[in-house]
């Protein structure tokens, strides 16, 4: 099964050299469950001819924000739509999770909470799960059709779904400590207030699930579905 991965972003300079950039963070969660993936940077204007170059689709993190005016972002949208209106499996992660909401018609803004960073606990399905976070926008207004199944407190709409067909996440399973580490000390401090970086900090050996959305993820993609013909 070929997946599709369309980067939004491009991971930090510092990182890039240890860690790879956002597609390879996926490859490697994904690894083991038979697929092959091709990377196509919508950030920097690449796109593939169409919805049908791949089996399945999964859309990146970003240091942008989906309401800004970045010229990739409407031909992304559109691309999201025709995806959706094919049938085929799709998942975002972050800003993922937020352009597809923004594309589907819900609404995503600069939360006025604040940020959520690090070792997060959500309640997915009944389940109470970890996974590392590393956001201030959220989805406030869902789109029509689409239901939550993780939230908290602080983040309503953390995991959302569109019938059996797109499945998204606010935070990162992605992300491993060394990863949230990097952040913390490259794009956290002056932005994002320092008592949840310490939080972060004395949180990064603390274990996650990790593994189990990489499950489910895999799952999603592999799940028997008719896909609308082309038109």
């Amino acid at each position: 099964m070929k997946i599709g991965i369309l980067q939004t972003g491009h991971a930090p300079d510092d990182l890039l050299e240890t860690q790879g950039d956002y597609a390879d963070l996926f490859r490697r969660l994904l690894g083991g469950h038979g697929f092959t993936f091709r990377v196509w940077n919508v950030v920097d204007g690449e796109f593939p001819e169409g919805p049908g170059e791949a089996d399945g689709w999964l859309i990146t993190g970003s240091k942008h924000g989906v309401y800004e005016p970045h010229p990739w972002i409407p031909p992304l949208e559109d691309l999201i739509r025709a995806i959706a209106a094919r049938r085929l499996p799709l998942i975002g992660v972050c800003f993922g999770h937020q352009i597809i909401a923004q594309a589907m018609g819900g609404k995503v803004v600069k939360y006025d909470g604040g940020w959520s960073v690090g070792r997060t606990e959500y309640d997915l399905d009944g389940k109470i799960v970890a996974l590392n976070a590393w956001h201030q926008d959220q989805v406030v207004e869902r789109p029509e059709g689409a239901r939550v199944l993780a939230s908290n407190a602080f983040c309503e709409n953390a995991v959302l779904a569109y019938g059996d067909h797109i499945w998204t996440v606010q935070p990162h399973p992605e992300f491993g400590a060394a990863f949230i580490d990097g952040l913390i000390r490259g794009r956290g401090r002056g932005v994002v207030p320092q008592p949840l970086l310490d939080r972060a900090t004395d949180q990064l050996g603390q274990p996650t699930d990790n593994d189990a959305l990489a499950a489910q993820m895999a799952a999603h993609f592999k799940r028997a579905r008719t896909p609308c013909p082309t038109t």
